[in-house]
């Protein structure tokens, strides 16, 4: 679905807070169709953001984890 997204995982160095940002973006703006939101959803789009880094970094996380057990 989103192929311009890169992958993170295999980063060489290690994926940065904004590479992680910048692909959760680029997810809510593939999902939502909006390059930019209306001020009246720009408090949707930026949380669903947020929220998309988070899992993001969790994600990365625990896959480091489980591949170094």
């Amino acid at each position: 679905m989103c192929r311009s997204i890169k992958t993170l995982r295999t980063a060489e160095p290690q994926a940065t807070a904004d590479d992680v940002r910048a692909a959760a973006l680029q997810y809510v703006r593939k999902l939502s169709g909006y390059r930019s939101p209306s001020r009246a959803n720009a408090v949707a789009f930026e949380a669903a953001v947020d929220e998309i880094a988070l899992a993001t970094e969790r994600l990365l996380s625990g896959l480091g984890a489980a591949r170094e057990a």
